[in-house]
């Protein structure tokens, strides 16, 4: 007790100014529009911003959940895009399962990815990987909880496409250079092509639907047997940059392979 009666002896002056310093203010601003307004803005400017960072702390943590939201939806549309015109259940060819990719090579000859679906989400072999953009490559290892994607950044995977203008395929194979650009090889010469061309999915694979993006035509020139185009294709995809992808399950595939024995 003592000691607190000792600091306010010592501090008589300062507590006696901060005192009437203090009425002065209510005083000042009881009495004056302007102040009061002063205040007032004040307090609703701190109060705004304080409000603005809490919605915005609160959005981030809500981003998991749109995300998730906006991939079953993207999910659906997929579906709906593949199976077109059908529109019974029961005849649906290509089913569609959400993933995303935990790994990732675009620097090797051969590049692969691992996904975080397996054999528990209905995942098997030779099943193809698309993201929004465009396709990413071909389950062939399958786990319980994962599955290794053959990326398309890959020396050994060749795919069927086409112009998206005409129906002129070729074979699409990676020559190990570029992580952004892919060869579309064997188009025939009669091909009208031009650079800016779209190449899509030639459906002619068991593995993806017709009309799925690859990429734009950067050039193209003859082959050496003067007979066939080469065409450099910038892919849509960001290869090195990739997350959340789709996997496109063909329902006929078994009976398709059988048949082609």
């Amino acid at each position: 007790m003592r000691q607190i009666i000792d600091f306010f002896v010592r501090n008589k002056n300062f507590i006696l100014f901060l005192s009437l310093f203090s009425f002065s203010l209510i005083l000042i601003f009881s009495n004056s529009r302007y102040h009061s307004s002063l205040v007032l803005n004040s307090t609703n400017s701190i109060t705004g911003n304080i409000y603005e960072t809490t919605s915005s702390i609160s959005s981030y943590f809500k981003l998991k959940n749109e995300n998730e939201s906006l991939n079953l939806e993207n999910k659906f549309l997929k579906k709906i895009i593949y199976n077109y015109p059908s529109t019974s259940d029961d005849s649906l060819k290509y089913e569609v399962f959400n993933s995303k990719v935990i790994k990732n090579s675009y620097s090797l000859n051969n590049n692969y990815l691992t996904i975080n679906a397996g054999n528990i989400d209905s995942i098997s072999e030779d099943m193809g990987v698309v993201s929004n953009k465009g396709i990413i490559g071909v389950t062939d290892r399958i786990s319980k909880n994962y599955s290794r994607v053959i990326s398309i950044l890959n020396t050994k995977l060749n795919l069927n496409a086409k112009l998206k203008k005409s129906n002129h395929f070729g074979v699409l194979n990676w020559n190990g250079i570029s992580n952004s650009t892919i060869q579309l090889m064997d188009l025939p010469k009669q091909t009208q092509i031009n650079i800016g061309d779209t190449i899509i999915t030639g459906g002619n694979s068991f593995i993806f639907p017709e009309g799925i993006l690859i990429g734009n035509v950067l050039s193209y020139k003859l082959d050496d047997t003067q007979n066939y185009i080469e065409a450099e294709i910038s892919l849509f995809n960001d290869m090195t940059s990739i997350k959340n992808v789709y996997v496109i399950k063909n329902n006929h595939l078994a009976e398709l392979k059988k048949l082609n024995e």
